[in-house]
């Protein structure tokens, strides 16, 4: 499966339009990024390092989804109701990242309809990618012949 980064996800000009909103922050490796069913009130796009997505599972440690690199969202959970974190997130080596403010985005997206569809398509994309990726690890690691796709 392709990553849809940054670039591959959004339009030149709409790419501007969100960029106007970032703010740089870094992670050291180990760090919490954020918890599955904690408010999801910001999201990321990583400019360095990697981040390990992860999800609970009852009676076992967590399991981690996907990690995910340079260009790519961190959190997609900000954009949809009740706003409330699906996976979880760390820094798995030293993360340099744009931050970007969720209800101010939302409110971007809610001003401008093209820019709003445009978000909505790119963050869309990378829900199907991460509900394939839980998909294919979670079989991986618990059905009994695996997911097959090996």
């Amino acid at each position: 499966m392709t990553s849809i980064t940054l670039a591959a996800g959004l339009p030149i000009q709409h790419r501007e339009q969100l960029m106007r909103y970032a703010r740089e922050v870094a992670f050291d490796v180990g760090t919490r990024i954020f918890e599955e069913g904690r408010h999801a009130d910001r999201f990321w796009i990583i400019r360095t390092g990697t981040v390990a997505l992860d999800l609970r599972v009852p009676g076992r440690r967590a399991a981690v989804i996907e990690s995910i690199g340079h260009g790519e969202l961190v959190g997609w959970s900000w954009h949809f109701p009740p706003y409330v974190w699906q996976l979880g997130a760390e820094a798995t080596s030293p993360v340099r990242a744009w931050e970007f403010d969720a209800e101010a985005v939302r409110a971007m997206c809610a001003g401008d309809p093209e820019f709003g569809r445009a978000v909505a398509q790119w963050v869309g994309r990378v829900v199907a990618h991460r509900l394939q990726s839980a998909r294919v690890r979670l079989l991986d690691l618990y059905a009994p012949y695996g997911s097959g796709s090996r």
